[in-house]
């Protein structure tokens, strides 16, 4: 959530970002802007009749005590018509108050000015890239690998849950589960604090974080205990800290959370979905930042440099995007893509975003820091997938594979799985 005096201060700024990133109702600004004018006339309004209220009800006592009762009560009856229409002003401020907030929830962030303006993948520009594209003709996607070996079921999957939701069996199930150690050893050695975090969210920490008014369909919903199942460890991680007001020594804090994610991912279809290429449930590394605000560019840098060196030691080629201002997401101010080169599909796959929020999320969360006894400032938030499993998982198949149909263990990942194939 933007902070309204800024919105007031620059409105054409913020509605020049809102078309940037391809958002349809620019207007929201000026409709925010005038609902937040009416909201501060009628607080004034109010201010005004409670303050006329309070010196009333001192008058009375002082009338009361040299026996003017007539004129005591004639005050009375007018601080008790004044205290009426405060009681409705106020229902008033409540409404028009819910409506502002409901306004300032649905305008995006502000795009960072490195952040090149475009509405479409083709405007987000390649940043870096790292090993060999394999292109031979003899490698396999993935899910032929999977299939001969019977390391992964999806008949089973369907007929217990879904489509979507796939068994990973032997083999397959020791690779992730020694990716998801690999990720989070990696994560310790640099800082993280490791933590294991709920699985389901309520709607306020859904909003802190931006799910929500913005990816609602994204998310599978528990109606009954009004619950939503994580689609990203990102959501109650970040919210840990919702609310609070953190020491400025505290800071910087990072956290590295392993957990299933669950989405719905409505829409997709075709070659982007054979595979583990998208599913409704999978495993993911998150990577949280909390950090002051003059530290939260270089701290993505190196959030970035971190992620990229995941994918280095595992020996799998990959390129760093900077997104543009039309794919980069509602709340993120500037954000990569990393895509890992898959070589028996011969095309590139997300396998990590790493963003920077600025002060967005801390700002629908309530979360400060004190700079000193009586400043307190807006937290800036970062985080990104450090890494992603499942089209990690089919990248390191198909990567390492072999012609006569083995799968080679990477050098990296041999102290949790003690061989040389799966």
């Amino acid at each position: 959530m933007l902070d309204i005096t800024f919105i007031k201060e620059n409105p054409q700024l913020v509605i020049d970002s809102m078309n940037n990133k391809g958002e349809k109702n620019a207007q929201l600004v000026q409709r925010l802007i005038d609902k937040d004018e009416q909201w501060r006339q009628l607080v004034h309004q109010i201010d005004v009749l409670r303050a006329k209220s309070n010196k009333s009800a001192k008058q009375i006592g002082a009338l009361m005590a040299i026996g003017n009762k007539e004129e005591a009560q004639t005050i009375i009856q007018e601080t008790s018509r004044s205290k009426s229409i405060i009681k409705e002003l106020e229902k008033q401020l409540n409404i028009i108050a819910e409506k502002r907030r409901s306004l300032l929830l649905r305008i995006p962030n502000v795009a960072h000015i490195s952040v090149p303006i475009g509405h479409s993948e083709e405007y987000n520009q390649v940043y870096s890239t790292w090993g060999t594209i394999n292109t031979q003709s003899w490698l396999k996607p993935h899910w032929d690998i999977l299939e001969k070996q019977g390391w992964l079921d999806f008949e089973r999957g369907v007929k217990v849950t879904g489509a979507g939701f796939p068994f990973y069996l032997g083999p397959l199930a020791q690779l992730q589960r020694a990716l998801i150690h690999f990720f989070i050893d990696e994560a310790n050695k640099v800082g993280y604090v490791e933590m294991q975090a709920p699985y389901l969210i309520n709607e306020d920490s859904a909003r802190g974080t931006g799910q929500i008014p913005d990816k609602e369909d994204m998310m599978y919903e528990i109606p009954r205990d009004t619950f939503f199942a994580i689609p990203t460890a990102e959501v109650p991680v970040t919210n840990f800290h919702r609310g609070e007001i953190l020491f400025e020594e505290q800071l910087p804090l990072q956290y590295v959370c392993h957990t299933p994610c669950w989405r719905r991912e409505a829409g997709s279809y075709g070659k982007d979905v054979r595979g583990l290429n998208r599913l409704h449930q999978f495993e993911k590394v998150e990577l949280v930042h909390f950090v002051k605000p003059d530290e939260s560019y270089e701290t993505l840098e190196l959030l970035r440099e971190h992620v990229e060196s995941l994918l280095q030691k595992l020996g799998l080629a990959y390129q760093t995007l900077l997104m543009c201002t039309g794919d980069m997401g509602f709340t993120q101010s500037k954000k990569y893509d990393l895509e890992v080169w898959s070589p028996g599909q011969q095309r590139w796959l997300e396998v990590s975003s790493c963003s920077n929020f600025e002060a967005f999320q801390a700002r629908r969360m309530q979360l400060r820091y004190r700079k000193d006894e009586k400043v307190t400032e807006m937290v800036h938030t970062l985080n990104g997938s450090g890494l992603a499993l499942p089209r990690v998982l089919s990248a390191t198949i198909e990567t390492y594979q072999t012609e006569n149909g083995l799968v080679r263990v990477p050098d990296i990942l041999k102290r949790y799985i003690d061989r040389e194939y799966l």
